[in-house]
């Protein structure tokens, strides 16, 4: 079984073909103001073209990803300019929200749970997407569609389950490498 998460490169480079914004997210790190505390957060920032997808640096996990410096003058998914932490007042424009969120994961089950690397990115993102989508009178029913790619060996079968705590979002899509595709019921 190749070691890693499946590349979304092709998915990328065809969005952009077609036009459509896409975003990538850009992991740093921000000062919890009241503690003085260090954390790491993830920040979904767009990406503009082929070429700046070519461009990117491989981060520490060698995945493909922006330098500090065009983090902070990036458009962000809640339509500001920047990341956490260090946003402009400068609004960027449309600020639609995100349709789809492709959710990268070491194993999976039939309950759409998944199994990421154990720092919470994706699950803390969500969090805090879902509390600007209530802020602007967002229902629940657009909240990204979130789909998982997996290898079959990814996938657990009944009656084997990924343990989950209530902070842990369970994906809407699990697309299988053998050609099977699960969708949950929202």
């Amino acid at each position: 079984m190749p070691s890693g998460e499946l590349s979304t490169s092709t998915i990328v480079q065809d969005a952009l073909k077609n036009g459509k914004e896409v975003f990538v997210p850009y992991i740093h790190t921000v000062e919890i103001p009241s503690t003085h505390q260090k954390v790491s957060v993830m920040d979904m920032l767009t990406l503009e073209s082929m070429e700046e997808f070519t461009s990117l640096t491989p981060d520490k996990w060698g995945i493909p990803s922006l330098t500090k410096a065009r983090a902070l003058k990036k458009k962000n998914c809640f339509g500001r300019v920047g990341i956490s932490g260090a946003e402009s007042d400068e609004v960027s424009g449309d600020s639609s929200g995100l349709d789809m969120i492709l959710m990268p994961g070491m194993a999976f089950d039939p309950q759409f749970r998944r199994l990421g690397h154990g720092k919470g990115y994706y699950d803390s993102f969500l969090a805090k997407y879902s509390k600007w989508d209530t802020q602007t009178q967002r229902t629940l029913a657009e909240m990204p569609l979130l789909v998982a790619l997996s290898l079959k060996e990814q996938t657990l079968s009944p009656p084997e389950e990924i343990p989950v705590t209530s902070h842990d979002w369970p994906v809407d899509v699990l697309i299988v490498g053998d050609d099977q595709c699960f969708v949950r019921q929202r």
